[in-house]
C-alpha cells in the first residue's frame, strides 16, 4: 500500500459504485470532444453556456454574411 492510499479515507457507503460499468464512455470520448476552455477573462463576460453560444452564433452569422 502506498502512502497515498494510507491517507485516503474509505469510500462512504452512500457512494456505492458497484453497479457501474468501467469505461462506459471511453470509446465515445476517444472519438473526440467538442469542449472548448475559455480564458478566465473571457469567461467572466458570460453567465451561462447559452450566452457563449448565442454570442458565437452572432459572430458566425456575421462572418458568413460577409463572405
Amino acid at each position: 500500500m502506498s502512502k497515498v492510499d494510507e491517507k485516503r479515507e474509505p469510500m462512504r457507503s452512500e457512494y456505492d459504485i458497484s453497479g457501474g460499468t468501467r469505461g462506459k464512455y471511453a470509446a465515445k470520448y476517444a472519438e473526440g470532444t467538442n469542449v472548448v476552455v475559455l480564458d478566465p477573462d473571457v469567461a467572466e463576460c458570460f453567465e451561462t453556456a447559452e450566452g457563449v453560444n448565442d454570442a458565437l452564433r452572432e459572430v458566425a452569422a456575421k462572418r458568413s454574411a460577409s463572405s
